[in-house]
């Protein structure tokens, strides 16, 4: 299952925040952050018993994501029976980092939704889960997908 959070701000989030908090939630993992002079661009987490989750930071200014979020845009202006889906059209477009990461099967329960919530709060940003929905970042539903 894949997790978008689209940023509004483009400050990057401080790696080692980061996993200082998924390790004082219980999250038993090495972090190894990969970046260039405009911060990290991606994160591996590497789980003891083998398996990783690969965090990919992208920045609207640097990486050709204009027709992605137009994309995702223009399916939310679709779905006008919702009642969210004008401000949620709005944060896409005003988006200036986006993170995502696939929910490996293996993963530990509630990581990657935690993981997702403190990266919207510390951009804010908006969550987007594939087949769940558009969240905020304290895990409220703001609009179920069909």
């Amino acid at each position: 299952m894949w997790y978008r959070v689209f940023a509004s701000i483009p400050e990057e989030p401080n790696p080692a925040e980061l996993a200082e908090y998924l390790h004082s939630l219980g999250y038993a993992f090495a972090p190894h952050f990969h970046g260039d002079d405009l911060g990290w661009t991606s994160a591996r987490l590497e789980f003891a018993e083998g398996s990783s989750l690969t965090i990919g930071r992208y920045l609207t200014k640097a990486d050709d994501l204009r027709h992605d979020l137009n994309a995702y845009a223009a399916e939310l202006e679709t779905m006008d029976d919702q009642p969210n889906h004008g401000m949620l059209m709005e944060k896409v477009i005003q988006t200036q980092q986006m993170f995502t990461f696939d929910e490996p099967a293996e993963c530990a329960e509630g990581l990657c939704e935690a993981l997702a919530r403190w990266l919207a709060a510390k951009t804010a940003g908006i969550i987007q889960i594939d087949s769940r929905g558009w969240l905020n970042a304290e895990g409220d539903l703001l609009l179920r997908e069909y």
